[in-house]
């Protein structure tokens, strides 16, 4: 064999290789868990920005928005599996075609309303009880270099930026740590939103910090979401990063690594 034919075999095989290895990554992406990288504080302080996790896709079945650039030739959803109010889910915006993380708030058929900040649900406040303060740097964070807003503000930087936090108990059971930044703000009353069926209701923990389906779709909101935009449930951060850049390691915070969501 010529060196120029052993030479055309070997990059035949090098591409043949790097050809399986990504259908292989591109089927466990779409079948199994999808990375998700946290971008924003809305869901503080469950969820920091710069938390990296993998997104459950078998949690709920499979619809096209399953697949990179919803490309799956699937009508509706198959396998399905009802989620879980509380649970914290990736879904599709409905308009913008972006992936969105916030927790499930309503089901088909409940009656959802904020009033003077507390949360209702078909027409009984859910349970909150005073759980101290959620403590952070007044300073950039992730790759956007975003600061956070301030209960406390204005604040100097590398000051105390301090929100008030409760835990939040919904009717099944599931707490949270809910945050708040600012009392009687526009989305801390509302009118009643009745979730149609098929469709899920969403709202950060972070509350005065989310744009969630307490914002109308014709306003940049998410408005109510169809089951069918349901991508996957996050489960557990699996690292995480209070730098600009997930390689920057000597900024990873020790205290997220497997650290388990919900619990």
């Amino acid at each position: 064999m010529s060196t120029a034919t052993g030479k055309s075999d070997g990059i035949w095989e090098t591409i043949k290789t790097v050809f399986w290895a990504l259908v292989i990554a591109g089927l466990f992406r779409t079948l199994f868990f999808q990375p998700f990288w946290i971008p924003s504080g809305s869901m503080k302080e469950t969820l920091l920005i710069g938390d990296f996790l993998f997104v459950n896709k078998m949690a709920y079945g499979y619809s096209r928005y399953s697949c990179p650039f919803a490309i799956c030739p699937i009508s509706g959803r198959i396998f399905a599996s009802e989620p879980e109010r509380g649970d914290i889910v990736v879904f599709r915006h409905p308009v913008a075609g972006t992936d969105y993380i916030k927790r499930l708030i309503g089901l088909p058929g409940d009656r959802v309303q904020m009033r003077e900040g507390v949360l209702y649900i078909n027409d009984e406040a859910v349970p909150r009880v005073a759980s101290g303060e959620f403590i952070e740097e007044y300073a950039p964070q992730g790759g956007a270099g975003q600061r956070p807003r301030c209960e406390n503000g204005p604040v100097g930087s590398g000051g105390d930026c301090i929100k008030s936090r409760v835990i939040e108990t919904l009717p099944n059971g599931v707490s949270y740590p809910v945050l708040n930044i600012e009392d009687n703000g526009f989305a801390d009353n509302t009118p009643v939103f009745t979730v149609p069926e098929g469709h899920f209701f969403f709202i950060g923990d972070n509350r005065d910090n989310s744009v969630d389906s307490r914002f109308g779709q014709n306003a940049g909101g998410v408005g109510f979401v169809p089951f069918e935009n349901l991508i996957g449930r996050a489960d557990r951060v699996m690292f995480s990063s209070a730098g600009r850049s997930m390689l920057a390691f000597w900024t990873w915070r020790s205290d997220r690594f497997f650290h388990p969501l919900g619990e």
